[in-house]
């Protein structure tokens, strides 16, 4: 619940205006990505933890069934890819046996016609019968058929090799298919150790071991430690004075004792109206800008171990910088 002082309070000097809000940090749910199980959660409630650090372990038994059927099913394929490489090379032989066999065809066929025109000439000469020249006639038609019939061999051999080339790029692209699907179950098991987007302190175990989670369950709720800010209310007759970068001082109610730096990094751009926290009428009717002054990472890295989010305090922005600080909003963190 966020508040904010008028601007007209006494202790307020002039060109500050103070404002009351609270220390909140970047939050993030640590989710599943697949439906499951939860095997284990490595962390309790306020560890700090490391980008990269793994938070929670889901049960993958089945995700792991899957992988071994995904690489059986992926050296099937592969195992299918070099059968047909060995389909081609076995027809390639058959297309130069085939071919071998049109030479001596063409041999053959060359060698009739040389006899029937040297039967033809004998027949001229009454050297040979009818019977004879007709008989080689027919022997240089059945050569003729026989090299027709080895040329429709090779062809046949020719197309039977195209076909087991296709079968070798079919088989190869179902390769490429299994491949990635090998690659999309070990992409999930990993998906399964589930870590940490950025340094920062575990604030809520939501799910504990045994526990079944839907896709997008949330197992863990993570403070982004570098990203902490107070977040208060201005009226929008100030707030148009205040631009990013503007100095803050912060004042937390559970250590007075301390001044803490920031600077605004947020102005919403439309104005609302003031939370339910303003308790009169009159207040509640004003438009408010919410902003955000956010504590510089550096001098938050070197006091962890204090940072504690959900803290009211005060905010106290210069609006001109012609005014110096105060003594009492003076610089005092912790050693």
């Amino acid at each position: 619940m966020i508040a904010w002082n008028r601007m007209d309070t006494p202790a307020t000097p002039d060109g500050f205006i103070v404002s009351n809000g609270r220390i909140e940090a970047t939050e993030i749910n640590i989710s599943t990505k697949l439906a499951g199980r939860v095997e284990e959660i490595l962390v309790d409630e306020g560890d700090f933890v490391t980008a990269g650090q793994a938070l929670v372990r889901m049960q993958t038994d089945s995700l792991q069934a899957q992988r071994a059927e995904a690489i059986a099913i992926l050296q099937q394929s592969k195992q299918m890819v070099a059968s047909a490489h060995s389909k081609v090379a076995m027809l390639l032989s058959d297309l130069a046996a085939a071919k071998a066999v049109i030479v001596q065809r063409e041999s053959e066929l060359n060698y009739s016609k040389r006899r029937l025109a040297r039967y033809e000439k004998a027949v001229e000469q009454q050297a040979v019968s009818a019977q004879e020249i007709d008989e080689e006639r027919t022997r240089l038609l059945v050569m003729e058929a026989v090299l027709n019939a080895a040329h429709a061999q090779a062809t046949a051999v020719e197309a039977s090799i195209e076909a087991a080339q296709a079968e070798i790029i079919g088989a190869e692209y179902t390769v490429i298919a299994r491949e990635a699907t090998v690659n999309r179950i070990e992409a999930d098991i990993d998906d399964c150790v589930l870590v940490s987007p950025r340094d920062g302190r575990t604030q809520y175990r939501i799910a504990q071991p045994g526990e079944v989670l839907n896709a997008g369950g949330r197992a863990l709720n993570v403070v982004d430690l570098s990203d902490v800010y107070m977040t208060f209310f201005l009226p929008e007759a100030v707030a148009g004075r205040v631009a990013l970068g503007t100095e803050v001082r912060l004042i937390l109610d559970a250590v007075p004792e301390y001044v803490v730096p920031a600077e605004v990094s947020f102005i919403a751009s439309t104005a609302q109206f003031t939370p339910k926290a303003v308790e009169t009428a009159m207040e509640r009717e004003k438009l408010m800008f919410r902003v955000r002054a956010r504590i510089t990472p550096e001098l938050l890295k070197k006091h962890l171990q204090q940072v504690k989010t959900g803290l009211p305090g005060v905010a106290w922005i210069r609006l001109d910088s012609s005014y110096q600080w105060p003594e009492s909003l003076s610089v005092r963190v912790p050693e």
